[in-house]
């Protein structure tokens, strides 16, 4: 699986929650245009609430994502399907 995500004035991101793995986030590389990408093997027919963190204190989700779901801080998460 492969993410991939623009935000304006971004030094670092990370994906969180993968796996259901909130602990251990997936760094992701910046390329030269700016965008953040990063690739990470996931299990076929599973779903995965995930978020990006951005510059280690905002929280962002991905406008593409499978849908979204409440979460325990009032907010929401993104969630893919595969």
């Amino acid at each position: 699986m492969k993410f991939s995500i623009s935000p304006e004035n971004a030094e670092t991101i990370e994906v969180l929650g993968l796996n259901g793995n909130w602990n251990e986030p997936l760094s992701m590389k910046k390329k030269k245009d700016g965008s953040f990408s990063a690739e990470i093997n996931l299990p076929k027919d599973s779903t995965h609430e995930f978020k990006y963190k951005v510059n280690e204190s905002e929280w962002h989700n991905e406008p593409e994502a499978d849908t979204e779901v409440e979460n325990e801080f009032g907010g929401t998460n993104s969630v893919i399907t595969l």
